[in-house]
């Protein structure tokens, strides 16, 4: 099957340029300012578009299995389709937790038969698996998660000797969710004695603290520091812990501590409580700085679907967790817009370095030889999202209203479209992401 993607605005590598893309069974195989003479199966017309990379997303929560009733890969690889996500790693803190090589297995093979995008995921470190880290095959997964927050059930890993012998162990990149139990539990104890059983949601981020999380980061980083550990600190949330990264020692900023801060409590309400929390407006402003600054290496969602009736209460009652997936792209886009950061360093944090950081082989660029993954945005466009364009099966969405000025019209994945005029072809099914981690 041959594809021309002709007269788009190619955006790739810190350029922009006028070109066409040739895709020949799944393949990149021309990246060319001259339009080709030779037939086609297929021609698509980029004209008045950008043609990025196909997003990778680093941090997602399917759901799958165990919690299908929120969400499952089925429908939220749709999400991530209508979204421009041609890739996706997926988080172990699902039912049964993947911490051990059965249930990493069990979700390869889900996704095989259900991801409408390429896939894969991560393994979870716990108080007593770190023997099985040896038996993984370092070709098929992006890393090692680490919950060092509570509300993650028996994944909780905090105590020291546990967290030496798996900083001292792990040789794949180590993606840590960084939050003090201590102070989360102090903090939430102070807030039921002044405002009752479940404190209102706008208290969520004096709860998990700014303090929570730089005390547990400084954590991850001494330990990484002392053992060599490839740390990755997942949804960075704060300013101060910007302080923290550098050398072996990378960054993760999602969309919802870039685009909400703690003063959207008042229209948004629980809708937007995740842990970390969202924080202050010189966090977020910070925050945003840090795209550009070298302190952020990627940009993901961290997508976590509940649904809405979950969603409902304070700090205690309200589940946390949102699903932005679907909207990730467009609403970097619009920072663009604002002049946040450039389309180049969007592409680089959301496309480029996702698959630099983990060693994704193959993808994240429009390169030759390339998996022609890759998305064809319209700027320009005006559309606002309603409840019948969301694909997650949670049905709702905190962008609910919003007009956006861009719009995906195609994304194509593995040179096959999977999303094309508002429609997602659930004929097409994604492949397993492969790696290559250097050592």
């Amino acid at each position: 099957m041959s594809i021309l993607v002709k007269g788009g605005r190619i955006v790739n590598e810190g350029r922009i340029f006028d070109g066409n893309v040739v895709i020949e069974d799944g393949n990149i195989i021309d990246i060319t300012k001259e339009q080709p003479e030779s037939s086609f199966d297929e021609i698509i017309d980029a004209s008045g578009c950008y043609v990025l990379p196909g997003v990778i997303d680093d941090h997602v929560h399917f759901r799958e299995p165990g919690l299908t009733e929120k969400a499952d890969i089925e429908s939220e690889s749709r999400a991530a389709a209508a979204g421009g996500v041609t890739s996706y790693f997926d988080m172990p803190n699902c039912k049964p937790q993947t911490t051990t090589l059965e249930a990493l297995n069990d979700k390869f093979e889900r996704a095989r038969r259900s991801s409408h995008v390429n896939y894969s995921f991560f393994y979870g470190a716990t108080n007593d698996n770190v023997q099985t880290f040896a038996q993984l095959d370092a070709h098929r997964i992006p890393g090692i998660k680490l919950f060092m927050g509570s509300s993650t059930g028996n994944m909780l890993v905090d105590g020291k000797e546990a967290l030496e012998r798996i900083f001292s162990t792990v040789k794949l990149p180590l993606m840590v969710h960084c939050e003090d139990t201590y102070l989360i539990n102090h903090n939430m104890e102070e807030a039921k004695k002044a405002w009752g059983e479940d404190p209102q949601v706008n208290l969520h981020s004096l709860i998990r603290s700014e303090e929570a999380c730089l005390a547990s980061s400084r954590r991850a980083v001494e330990l990484a520091k002392k053992y060599g550990t490839r740390l990755h600190i997942a949804h960075l949330s704060t300013a101060e812990e910007l302080e923290l990264i550098g050398g072996n020692i990378t960054a993760e900023a999602c969309v919802g501590h870039l685009y909400f801060t703690e003063l959207d409590y008042q229209r948004l309400g629980a809708r937007i409580k995740v842990n970390p929390s969202i924080k202050t407006p010189v966090d977020q402003f910070l925050l945003r700085q840090a795209l550009t600054d070298g302190h952020i290496t990627v940009v993901g969602t961290d997508h976590a679907p509940h649904l809405l009736e979950q969603k409902q209460g304070g700090c205690v009652r309200a589940a946390s967790g949102m699903p932005m997936i679907q909207f990730s792209l467009v609403t970097m886009l619009e920072l663009v817009d604002e002049k946040v950061l450039s389309l180049e360093r969007m592409v680089e944090l959301m496309c480029h370095n996702p698959a630099r950081l983990f060693g994704v082989e193959q993808r994240g660029f429009l390169r030759k030889g390339y998996r022609a993954d890759m998305v064809i945005v319209r700027p320009r466009s005006p559309w606002t999202v309603t409840k019948d364009v969301i694909q997650s099966k949670c049905g709702w969405s905190p962008m609910e209203g919003h007009e956006y000025q861009w719009r995906v019209e195609r994304t194509l994945c593995n040179g096959k479209t999977v999303f094309a005029d508002g429609c997602v072809n659930t004929d097409v099914l994604g492949e397993e992401i492969t790696f290559n981690h250097a050592s």
